[in-house]
């Protein structure tokens, strides 16, 4: 999937969804959610303790202590759950971008999953219908669902802080 969205847009930056959400539908840019994945592998009783090392790892400053930080839960962990930092290194080329952003924007990639969320609430509202009459009939109900979706307040609040690092970041490339 990388080397597709790489070729229709060159300029892309591909990262994989790393944060374990509470509630989701699917997953940014078509990957697992990294975090929720590897949890899979875990007995409940050890999941608090996997998802707090793990966290070490995607909240670290720099992709080299990341890496450093998957060495030592790869360590601690390899004898009980020997699949887990494997999964990691595989999918470590769509990770290490996160590692490139301004903490504001780290908080919008994996605080928020604004694009699902939005996606959820479409498709619950068109769900509710078994046919429309015409297109014009769905148009409007997709419309009417953005802006209460909008209007909802469950908005990103960060976005403002993000959009201008991303600014900075990508300059000739965005425009606000």
């Amino acid at each position: 999937f990388p080397e597709a969205i790489t070729a229709a847009f060159p300029d892309a930056m591909v990262q994989t969804c790393v944060r374990q959400r509470a509630r989701t539908d699917g997953a940014f840019a078509g990957s697992l959610h990294l975090v929720r994945h590897s949890l899979n592998f875990c007995s409940w009783k050890d999941r608090k303790a996997v998802a707090a090392d793990l966290r070490r790892i995607y909240s670290a400053p720099t992709a080299a202590m990341a890496e450093a930080e998957l060495d030592g839960f790869e360590e601690k962990w390899a004898g009980k759950y020997a699949s887990i930092a494997p999964a990691w290194r595989r999918a470590w080329q769509e990770v290490i971008p996160f590692f490139g952003f301004d903490p504001a924007i780290r908080k919008i990639i994996y605080t928020t999953n604004a694009i699902e969320s939005l996606n959820r609430v479409i498709r619950k509202s068109i769900k509710t219908r078994g046919s429309f009459p015409t297109d014009e009939a769905a148009t409007k109900l997709i419309y009417l669902a953005i802006r209460n979706f909008e209007n909802d307040g469950r908005n990103v609040r960060e976005w403002f802080a993000a959009r201008n690092q991303f600014a900075i970041m990508f300059g000739e490339r965005f425009d606000a």
